[in-house]
């Protein structure tokens, strides 16, 4: 014979799982809250929240968490790029030297996303150890980085990939520094 729960033991085991219920949802509200106000101070609302919430820690995350977040999706990137300009690079070397002027303009790339991924590197620490002051300043670096490789393709195209990696570090940057000044204004 199964016994079942009397029912004021069951309206109390449906109350706790309500507010259990509840909690979550408030918690989810609260993150959605901060990535939203967060993004709206980007330049791009929808690449910001799309960045953000590719980390399945987003729904539940506080500032510190969103740092951490935001610093990470940024350093994947920057080392993402970094390996595509060394392949390119490689690519030349076997290829011979005719390119010669490609091989220069992504030696240039690839020296500034050696000091992205450094200061990303950086920023990373900067949160490990609970300080918050360098953050913004790291992240502008690394976008200088990106910014630099942008530079040294002017004039001509840059590869494809090469030019989405250069303006979504920039972007991923741009969302540190906003998630930084939650830090300053505390």
């Amino acid at each position: 014979m199964v016994s079942r729960p009397s029912p004021p033991r069951l309206l109390h085991s449906i109350s706790l799982l309500l507010l259990l219920l509840l909690s979550i949802f408030h918690a989810s509200d609260a993150a959605t809250a901060l990535v939203d106000k967060v993004c709206k101070q980007t330049s791009s609302y929808p690449f910001c929240v799309r960045s953000l919430y590719s980390d399945s820690r987003t729904p539940e995350a506080d500032e510190y968490t969103l740092a951490y977040i935001s610093v990470g999706v940024a350093y994947n990137n920057a080392t993402s790029t970094q390996h595509y300009i060394s392949d390119q690079l490689r690519l030349i070397k076997v290829n011979g030297s005719s390119h010669h002027d490609q091989q220069q303009r992504l030696q240039m790339c690839s020296r500034g996303y050696q000091r992205a991924v450094s200061a990303l590197a950086m920023a990373h620490n900067d949160l490990d150890s609970e300080t918050f002051f360098e953050l913004a300043r790291l992240a502008a670096k690394a976008s200088s980085g990106a910014n630099d490789c942008k530079a040294a393709f002017k004039g001509i195209p840059s590869p494809t990939a090469l030019a989405k990696g250069n303006q979504d570090l920039v972007y991923l940057c741009e969302i540190c520094g906003v998630v930084a000044k939650l830090f300053t204004r505390m």
